[in-house]
């Protein structure tokens, strides 16, 4: 009989997906890589890069994902995917990633 592969569990933290349990946005323990999908969400090319890294996170009563910091579920400090995607991808190039 053939092993039952079933897809990693995701959430979603301010539009950008990471593994449920872990919340990393690349995790080798859930077999999980959601850079491609962050990178097509915020509209830039997929290319090999460093996975952003999600700070410490609570969910709130209705169930959303918020910064444990500053309380917030849109904090842009915390939150800033784009531009943390945009250095990392900015770097990958630099070191000649592709």
């Amino acid at each position: 009989m053939a092993e039952v592969v079933t897809a990693p569990s995701t959430i979603e933290v301010n539009d950008a997906v990471f593994c449920s349990t872990h919340i990393k946005e690349v995790c080798t323990d859930c077999n999980f890589d959601g850079r491609e999908e962050n990178d097509s969400f915020f509209g830039f090319d997929s290319i090999d890069r460093e996975p952003i890294v999600a700070p410490v996170v609570t969910q709130n009563k209705d169930g959303v994902y918020q910064c444990k910091k500053h309380g917030s579920q849109g904090c842009t400090q915390c939150f800033g995917w784009k531009k943390q995607i945009g250095r990392s991808l900015t770097a990958a190039k630099k070191a000649g990633k592709k």
